[in-house]
């Protein structure tokens, strides 16, 4: 591997680094050197990860070798080094005076979003020379392999069930950890959540605490930002960071996480349930005094009674009851509308309800204890979420032990915080208390109490408090990062913007102000729901779809914009002509369901013979978040508004108003940003986090669209990030712009390598849906945080069935037959070789094994040329891999239709039905099975026919007759022997909400 010198440290790289990484290295050590913060923004695809880590573990060797230098010397008096005086090692060398002893050699705490991203980082470590001892931190709810403690259901429930055993000793996995934790194979490789968890099924030990034994003798430990910057998980894991170099990756979220992780909403739920609890606690207590029983055990072990007098539990409900009163007394005014305090009233409600300081740790220690007497329990009123949200509150509120009015330097505690006290609008009801303890409030609209934080700096100051040596932010998409530094209120002297790697025949970017009809787009509130503007958005979309190749990505500013858009595209017709180009696939607001829009979007983008698949997301969702759309998974992004915050939200309304205060006090200093500048700069770095999509790698390119008229401004396009900025051009007349991109794409293709067949790789999604199941799957829930650890998205090699998925393991095990997928000519790049597939046709079915020539000067896909016309029997053992996989996929969007189409008794008639047949190969019991499921209703005729696949060979010509017989239709003139692309719309929504498949 090159060695490169780079501000006096040798740096082992990998392969010769390019300048921009040069300059990224260069940043990084500049910062550890002179133990300053920096915020160094690289673009994805730059090799930002393996620079890193690189830099880091080199400055880490290179300190570690000028304190040996310094011991030496001291002992020989400076003998050794007559030739080569201790100046030699640079800045090292005074630092290795100072840190006396390699112990003092700072840690590396390496912070990211998710342990997917993690688990991608410690890939990247495995490919470096380095072989740091390596720790990842994790939850119980990850790591622990006690049966007992794994199916409790909630994080919580795991965290006192395990502390009990521990206590008792009574979980062996922890007992083996003390004689095995050191052993060679546990202690020297670099291992992730995976490995962990492997080998404590291996060794019989537990991997949580494995983990935290591993972190003390640690050089670097990984880890999800929470632990960081929520003080309570720091005290949980034991996290020193004095002296520590902390690393923020993917940091475009840390200002959202910093000031979540302060803020909690306590919901009339939430006191509810914990009353509950306490209700059952104290009437079992009861019942034990009443039998002459002083205390009450539950268990027949010593160590797990509740020891607690029944008036200290009669106390605990009358605090939970006072502060339901004290909540509930705050006047609201009429309708929804809610009622702001500021962040110091929330000491004056909680000692209205003897919640202070002083009681505080008396009022933890008695919810801990019913918490942990409780844990291991089943049923519906041992739901300890309540009471354990509400000690996690108290802990939080005390955290700082702040005096009221309190004013450290920078926003103190109660300046930083709002306390905001509104209507409960959940559907979920509070639970109705008749007992003469019951307060009035459960029998009226609760109280959602609210405790916001508004300055991210906070968590940041903590963390320097806490004697951090070095803070280092990074990320693709920090733009525009003047503004990100001011957010976190602590100096960041070392900042860096870096270009991308790639040439400018590699990204095409324009702002596309009016569509095809000249009507202006815009996503403006008063605008974006206007005809006018949703018939001349839907017209652009149409026109870009035919000229970008392969996959192609739409993000919308917000779900209802992209559910109102469909809608209207859905009645002009306009859904019909997109989903005719490509396939359409639509973000949904279930992380459940993520997995399996996604593994079928990519599906469709490689398999064989497609034009590719447009995904419809959402700014600031999932799909906008750290997933791979490299090569041909996105070719193309089109950003369809820009996505400011919901300006009417009592929380934004808020933010915005600290902002503006915060900077009224700090003057002309400007250390503030104005409340309208961090809301602009929110829909900026949304922006800019879509764009990341496009360019994955050094080999990379795409098109980017930014398809709102308000992009013109160069205020707009000075949020852009740098290396985007170059490239963008401004159209006033559309048909420039599909000229241009038809003719980038044209160079782009003949100029850059063809991609190796993309195919979903772990992270992506198992699953696979539909067409008309993802454009039905736009529910009105509040969307959700979508994070998907890393065994959730394994993908299955093909052939090979994913565990416990029915639908996977019958559809991998059936032979598939392939055939020409019968298509029209789409896009300015295919419109040539309609007529020459055409006339290759009749040749193909008389002669199977042969492959058609291409004509001279023919404009085809990357994935045509790569063999997606020639028959599966005859192609290399790589393509009969690819597809393999892609037939199980197709197979498997059959079965999840089948799914969404039956019940649930009849789709597990379904599946017993095939898998008789496969055992048996009685095609007549098979018939049987299926005649009274899919041949009575003709809206699931398309499902027989899509049957065809499974059906074994010998018997394909009896199915053929029959679903002539029964459908008036054959079968085997499907494409791919699959639903034909034009049944894939819509499933109809009848009454109740049950989905069926249109005739």
């Amino acid at each position: 591997m090159p060695k490169i010198i780079l501000s006096g440290v040798t740096v082992d790289f990998p392969f010769q680094p390019y300048k921009c990484q040069e300059e990224y290295m260069t940043k990084v050590l500049e910062c550890l050197q002179k133990k300053v913060n920096g915020v160094l923004e690289s673009p994805t695809g730059t090799g930002k990860t393996l620079c890193l880590l690189c830099s880091t573990l080199a400055w880490r060797e290179h300190l570690r070798d000028a304190i040996s230098a310094c011991k030496i010397a001291e002992r020989t008096q400076g003998d050794l080094f007559l030739g080569r005086p201790l100046s030699s090692w640079g800045n090292a060398a005074s630092e290795g005076d100072a840190t006396a002893c390699y112990a003092d050699i700072p840690k590396i705490i390496y912070a990211s979003r998710t342990h997917s991203q993690l688990t991608q980082v410690i890939g990247e470590l495995r490919n470096t020379s380095y072989r740091p001892r390596v720790c990842v931190l994790g939850s119980r709810e990850q790591l622990c392999i006690h049966p007992e403690v794994k199916k409790q259901e909630s994080n919580h429930m795991q965290i006192h069930l395990c502390r009990k055993k521990v206590a008792s000793r009574s979980c062996h996995f922890y007992n083996n950890i003390e004689e095995k934790s050191l052993e060679q194979d546990l202690a020297t490789p670099i291992l992730d959540i995976e490995d962990l968890v492997k080998n404590g099924n291996r060794h019989k030990l537990c991997p949580y605490y494995l983990s935290r034994n591993l972190k003390q003798q640690a050089d670097i430990i990984f880890m999800p930002y929470n632990y960081l910057l929520d003080a309570k998980s720091r005290r949980a894991h034991g996290i020193d960071l004095k002296g520590t170099v902390v690393i923020f990756d993917e940091a475009h979220n840390v200002e959202k996480m910093c000031e979540e992780s302060a803020s909690f909403d306590l919901t009339p739920h939430d006191v509810a349930s914990g009353l509950d609890v306490i209700d059952q606690i104290l009437e079992e207590q009861s019942r034990a005094a009443q039998q002459g029983e002083l205390r009450l055990e539950f268990s027949t072990d010593a160590n797990s009674g509740l020891n607690m007098e029944l008036g200290d539990i009669a106390k605990l409900k009358m605090i939970l009851l006072r502060l339901e009163g004290a909540i509930d007394a705050v006047e609201l005014p009429g309708g929804d509308g809610g009622v702001t305090k500021p962040g110091s009233y929330i000491f004056e409600l909680f000692a209205e309800a003897q919640i202070t300081l002083q009681t505080k740790d008396c009022i933890l220690e008695s919810l801990d204890q019913i918490i942990q007497h409780l844990a291991g329990r089943a049923g519906l009123f041992t739901n300890t979420a309540g009471l354990q949200k509400l000690a996690d509150i108290i802990q939080m509120v005390f955290s700082g032990d702040p005096a009221e009015g309190s004013s450290p330097v920078g926003p103190g505690a109660s300046q930083s915080y709002k306390v905001h006290i509104h209507p409960d609008t959940s559907h979920r009801g509070t639970a109705h208390r008749s007992d003469a303890w019951s307060s009035t409030a459960s029998r009226r609209r609760g109280k959602v109490l609210s405790y916001w934080c508004f300055s991210p700096g906070c968590s940041m100051r903590e963390l320097v408090r806490q004697g951090v040596r070095t803070l280092l932010l990074t990320s693709g998409t920090l733009a525009p990062v003047a503004s990100f530094a001011l957010e976190m209120q602590i100096p960041f002297p070392v900042s860096l913007e870096n270009p991308h790697v790639i040439d400018k025949h590699q990204i095409w970017v324009g702002i596309v102000p009016k569509g095809p009809d000249g009507a202006q787009l815009s996503s403006a509130f008063d605008k974006r729901f206007s005809d006018e503007c949703l018939s001349s958005l839907g017209k652009a979309l149409v026109n870009i779809t035919r000229v970008i190749p392969h996959g192609l990505l739409v993000f919308f500013p917000s779900y209802p914009v992209l559910e109102k858009s469909l809608e209207f595209w859905r009645a002009q017709d306009c859904a019909r002509k997109l989903e005719a180009l490509k396939p359409l696939f639509v973000e949904p607001r279930s992380k459940h369901s993520f997995s399996e829009v996604m593994g079928a979007y990519y599906a469709s983008v490689v398999s064989p013979g497609s034009r590719g698949a447009t995904f419809l997301a959402v700014c600031r969702g999932k799909a906008s978040e750290g997933l791979d759309f490299a090569d041909v998974n996105g070719r193309g992004v089109i950003v369809t508004g820009l996505p400011y915050p919901p300006r009417k939200d009592p929380r934004v309304i808020l933010k915005m108003q600290f902002l503006d205060e915060m900077k009224g006090r700090s003057g002309a200093s400007g250390q503030f940003l104005s409340g309208q500048d961090w809301y602009r700069q929110q829909a900026s770095r949304a922006v800019n986090q879509a764009i990341g999509r496009v360019i994955r790698h050094r080999h990379d390119y795409g098109a980017i669209f930014l398809c709102d008229h308000r992009f013109t401004s160069a205020d707009a396009r000075a949020q852009l990030p740098s290396w985007v900025r170059p490239h963008v051009q401004v159209y006033d007349h559309f048909g420039h712009v599909i000229r241009d991109v038809a003719q980038f794409f044209r160079v782009a293709q003949k100029a850059m390598p063809a991609p190796l067949a993309a195919t979903p790789s772990p992270g992506r999604g198992e699953g696979t849906v539909p067409v008309a199941v993802s454009l039905g799957a736009l529910s009105t829930k509040k969307a959700k945080s979508l994070d998907l650890h890393v065994p959730s998205l394994r993908q299955t090699p093909p052939g090979l069935p994913a565990g416990g998925d029915t639908e996977g393991s019958l559809c991998v095990e059936y032979k598939q037959e392939s055939v020409h997928t019968q298509r029209r000519p789409v896009g300015l790049l295919a419109a040539l070789e309609h007529s020459e597939q055409l006339a290759r046709r009749p040749r193909e079915q008389e002669a199977q094994c042969h492959s058609s020539p291409s004509l001279p000067g023919e404009k085809r896909s990357v994935a045509e040329q790569r063999g997606g016309r020639k028959k599966i029997r005859l192609v290399s053992c790589q393509q009969e891999g690819l597809a393999a996989g892609a037939q199980a996929d197709k197979a498997k969007l059959f079965m999840v239709a089948v799914k969404q189409a039956l019940s649930r008794a009849s789709f597990a008639a379904f599946t017993r039905a095939l898998q008789e047949y496969k055992g048996s190969d009685d095609f007549q019991a098979l018939v049987d099975h299926l005649s009274p499921l899919f041949a009575q209703d003709p809206k699931k005729h398309s499902l027989l026919q899509g049957f065809y696949q499974f059906v074994r060979p010998h018997h394909k010509q009896q199915f053929e007759e029959l679903c002539l017989q029964v459908t008036g239709r054959g079968c085997s003139h499907l494409p791919e022997h699959s639903l034909p692309r034009g049944q894939w719309t819509q499933p109809a929504l009848g009454p109740g909400g049950k989905r069926g498949f249109p005739q």
